[in-house]
């Protein structure tokens, strides 16, 4: 049974893996605090980028020989393979770790097993402290080692009358200062962030990252089935990588040197397949995706079983007429609706920020 100083540290290798968010794919954030002999912490680090040392080797080192006889304390169980690094669990038991507490077990084939690796080198070994608070910060990675696809959040800003724009198409700014910055710190955290045609001619956003130093540009990445996007817009600049997602068959030769990701339309041949797109991303290292684009794009995500996670920016005003949040998302009766569990509420400004999941596991 852990104890109140264990869960503490915990605590803190929870709030560690959060500060790699964005940073890390296709690897896992993972934090890590050592416990000496007496409990008293000695050592402490989180994996801040792909094909670096991992969470418990950066805590091992700032440990140095206090580690010998301890505890660690992990968000994930220790890793048992070799890839850029050596294996986790092998480094907690040469450094004399006594006992080590993880929150997660590890889902994948590949990496797995690290606990048994340790029970077997007589190490005391306990799982499930804090998991749910681990799991929530790893969920990108989670869900990707469950489902095999990137986790998809969809944010937009809306009215309390449910639009995002007025009538004559005009949006700017539906939501305050405050709710904009927030949406900076979303786009810090993702891999990917992703629009459609229709956000892309209406608004040419830019959808790089501002006011945040140090952070890892996600990759844009525009769906263009028609590759209507001209060489003038905003996502084509050096400030983040670009991709556009045209179908098979469009013309992209006035887009030289643009990255190109060529996939199958829908069923109803008017958009990309939203599998084929999420595969894509994962296979360039995507684990997570901000679904910022507007109501058609996020109706054949919410269609595909594909939105992890609803970020609701609500402004309080009415416009009584304009688009709407939400397009066809293949729900024609209220039997079939997509109920949501609200994990989270906040005000920013005068705005509402709500969070919400759906009630049932997302398994496309």
């Amino acid at each position: 049974m852990a104890t109140a100083t264990e869960t503490d540290a915990m605590r803190r290798a929870v709030a560690l893996s959060a500060r790699a968010l964005g940073a890390t794919a296709p690897n896992p954030v993972v934090g890590c605090v050592i416990l000496d002999a007496s409990g008293a912490v000695a050592g402490e680090g989180w994996h801040q980028r792909a094909g670096g040392p991992h969470a418990e080797v950066n805590a091992l080192f700032a440990a140095g020989q206090r580690a010998r006889g301890g505890t660690a304390l992990v968000t994930l169980e220790p890793c048992n393979h070799t890839g850029r690094t050596g294996p986790c669990a092998r480094a907690l038991i040469e450094a004399g770790i006594a006992r080590v507490v993880y929150a997660v077990d590890d889902p994948g084939p590949v990496a797995s097993g690290g606990a048994g690796t340790l029970r077997a080198a007589g190490v005391d070994v306990e799982s499930g402290l804090l998991a749910q608070e681990a799991a929530a910060v790893n969920a990108a990675w989670l869900t990707f080692a469950r489902l095999g696809r990137p986790y998809v959040r969809w944010k937009y800003a809306a009215t309390l009358d449910g639009r995002i724009a007025a009538a004559d198409g005009s949006s700017r700014w539906i939501s305050s200062p405050e709710s904009r910055a927030d949406v900076h710190r979303l786009r810090a955290e993702a891999d990917a962030v992703v629009v459609g045609s229709g956000t892309l001619l209406a608004d040419d956003p830019h959808l790089a990252v501002r006011g945040i130093d140090g952070v890892t540009q996600p990759l844009r990445v525009v769906v263009d089935s028609r590759a209507r996007i001209t060489g003038a817009a905003r996502v084509l600049d050096d400030a983040a990588p670009t991709l556009i997602a045209v179908a098979e068959d469009a013309d992209t030769s006035h887009l030289p040197g643009v990255g190109i990701a060529r996939l199958p339309c829908d069923k109803n041949g008017t958009g990309l397949d939203v599998p084929a797109l999420l595969a894509e991303l994962a296979g360039r290292g995507v684990r997570s995706v901000l679904l910022e684009g507007g109501p058609t794009l996020a109706g054949a995500f919410v269609e595909a079983g594909a939105v992890d996670t609803v970020t609701a920016y609500l402004a309080p005003a009415l416009l009584g007429a304009g688009p709407a949040v939400l397009a066809d998302a293949g729900i024609t009766t209220i039997a079939q609706v997509l109920r949501l569990d609200v994990t989270d509420v906040a005000r920013l400004g005068p705005d509402l920020r709500v969070t919400a999941v759906p009630t049932a596991p997302q398994e496309s």
